[in-house]
């Protein structure tokens, strides 16, 4: 079982000249999907409303087979208002309610046996960075550990934590805790400003040292994703597609890049060690991948991953 944790959320998508269209969105609640997407079984933990927009999250959760083994709440569904321009890139608006529901935590705070049977737990995002609900996001990544491989993808979002030096600090605790990280050229040159990307990604792959990350993807648009891991570092150009939006494309980069880490059978901490021995090739083949399943997602509206058949015919 695969468990995805962190917020999901309803984006309003604005087109230059039309009206809002309510999408179901969410960076872990996307990254869930796309795995779900791609084959495996995978649980989502985080909150909703029971209102209309809960509704929509609800039924998209079950039309994609992702597992929600926790229950709506009484307070208003998270909005994020997408606004694109003329090229089809988003900036966005938030409207925030994100702490976990109570039922994924003991007495002691610690997340319950949800986790258990997980062999690889993913978060990031808002979910990380906002509280109250980020201290309960690391306590079950602290407690998944021991047993899961870890993953996390900082997804800043400077209009809700403009803080850049708690960004910073809370984006390097759990990159010491993640196995496999990936963050966007823009997330590096925001929280580690006048430092490449590329050396920023470096530095988080050596600070971790013998716990920390094994793999450290930076994504970089059109100019293709770069990865750095213990064997050396790998690169590929991204598939030409006329791009409709951005919306996704990194959750979608994401979902495919742990998809095929769980296809390779380096999912569950008893395989850490194979996981820190993976070459720069075959680094290059997990990138080249997860690069195809982004490719789809921008080639089409809304945050929209592809499933496992389309991405092998692409």
């Amino acid at each position: 079982m695969l468990t995805v944790i962190g917020e999901t959320l309803i984006d309003e998508v604005v087109r230059p000249g039309r009206e809002a269209v309510p999408h179901v969105g969410g960076s872990p609640m996307n990254v869930a999907v796309g795995l779900a997407r791609l084959g495996h079984p995978v649980q989502f933990l985080g909150r909703f409303g029971k209102d209309a927009y809960g509704a929509l999250v609800a039924a998209h959760l079950k039309e994609n087979d992702v597992l929600v083994p926790v229950t709506p709440d009484s307070r208003p569904t998270s909005i994020a208002r997408a606004v694109l321009d003329g090229n089809g890139a988003a900036s966005y608006e938030f409207t925030l309610d994100w702490e976990l529901p109570a039922a994924l935590s003991g007495p002691d705070g610690m997340p319950n046996f949800m986790l258990a049977a997980t062999t690889l737990l993913h978060t990031g995002s808002i979910a990380a960075m906002l509280a109250p609900g980020a201290d309960q996001v690391f306590n079950a990544v602290v407690a998944a550990h021991p047993s899961a491989t870890i993953s996390y993808d900082p997804n800043c979002r400077p209009t809700i934590i403009k803080d850049v030096a708690f960004a910073r600090a809370q984006a390097e605790k759990f990159v010491r805790l993640a196995d496999v990280v990936k963050a966007s050229d823009e997330d590096l040159e925001w929280l580690y400003p006048g430092t490449d990307p590329l050396a920023a990604a470096r530095r988080w792959l050596a600070d971790g040292g013998a716990e920390g990350p094994a793999v450290v993807v930076v994504t970089r648009g059109g100019e293709g994703p770069w990865a750095v891991c213990a064997a050396g570092e790998a690169e590929c150009a991204v598939p030409a597609v006329k791009v409709v939006d951005t919306v996704g494309a990194g959750d979608s980069f994401m979902a495919a890049l742990l998809a095929a880490l769980v296809d390779r059978e380096l999912d569950g901490a008893q395989r850490r060690t194979t996981l820190r021995a993976i070459t720069a090739e075959q680094l290059e083949e997990l990138i080249r991948y997860a690069a195809r399943a982004a490719a789809i997602t921008v080639s089409r509206a809304g945050a929209n991953p592809p499933n496992r058949t389309e991405l092998q015919e692409g």
